[in-house]
């Protein structure tokens, strides 16, 4: 456990941070998988839209690497 004030004050941060990126990253995932998982090109347009936004906030506030955030946008739009 830390002992200054400082560390104890970065502990706290850094576990707020850590939960509300986990978050960010789960909810980017279901994006992802809703586009993979969609049918009808309709819905799968309006999950396409809603993950590239999430791509690239996250990209933008580097929850994930940016040219991660390319790479999976890429892929989403251009399926084999």
């Amino acid at each position: 456990m830390p002992r200054l004030k400082s560390a104890k004050k970065r502990m706290r941060q850094t576990k707020a941070r850590t939960t509300h990126n986990r978050a960010q990253r789960s909810q980017l995932r279901g994006a992802i998988k809703k586009v993979r998982q969609s049918t009808d090109p309709k819905a799968r347009a309006e999950a396409l839209g809603e993950a590239v936004k999430l791509l690239d906030r996250a990209g933008r506030k580097r929850i994930i690497h940016p040219n991660a955030a390319a790479r999976y946008k890429s892929r989403l739009t251009n399926p084999k």
